[in-house]
């Protein structure tokens, strides 16, 4: 008996089969790297004021102010324009049209300040980004679309509240 017990006790642990955990891990790395790549592509560049006290020789930078009911875009001292809320949101095209113009009177200015009111979606900033940064223009075969750069260097911040 004593012999038998031995044995038993010298007997070796079975051995673990990992393949089924290695084939997972074959299809997981590729996936997780592919979808990391794209993630990225979705990032929005914002530029921080510059806080050292140096003046900008450039003009006063446009002021796109998001308001509950209206849009309005001000030069650093006076609206210039005020596009109001429509049922269905706000009237971005008409928006880009007014930068249009602003841009076209000062042709070397990158600047552009977004404002926005409290407790408004943020979906309505990124669309007034989108209409601030830059436009899509037919060229005169119709067929191709160029890209315009209108004010890419965009800083956002609260709205003041009108009195």
């Amino acid at each position: 008996m004593t012999r038998r017990r031995r044995r038993r006790l010298h007997k070796e642990p079975p051995e673990l089969n990992i393949t089924t955990f290695l084939n997972l891990m074959v299809v997981l790395v590729p996936f997780l790297l592919i979808t990391a790549v794209f993630s990225r592509i979705a990032i929005l560049e914002l530029n921080v004021p510059n806080l050292d006290g140096a003046v900008d020789q450039q003009a006063d930078p446009v002021a796109i102010i998001v308001r509950a009911d209206k849009l309005e875009v001000d030069d650093g001292r006076k609206v210039l324009t005020t596009i109001a809320k429509v049922d269905k949101g706000y009237d971005f095209a008409q928006l880009t049209e007014v930068i249009r113009k602003i841009k076209d009177k000062h042709p070397g200015q990158t600047d552009a300040i977004i404002l926005m009111e409290p407790d408004l979606a943020y979906d309505y900033l990124v669309q007034t980004m989108d209409a601030v940064r830059s436009v899509h223009l037919r060229e005169a075969d119709g067929k191709n679309i160029k890209t315009v750069e209108l004010f890419p260097n965009i800083s956002i911040g609260d709205a003041y509240r009108k009195n």
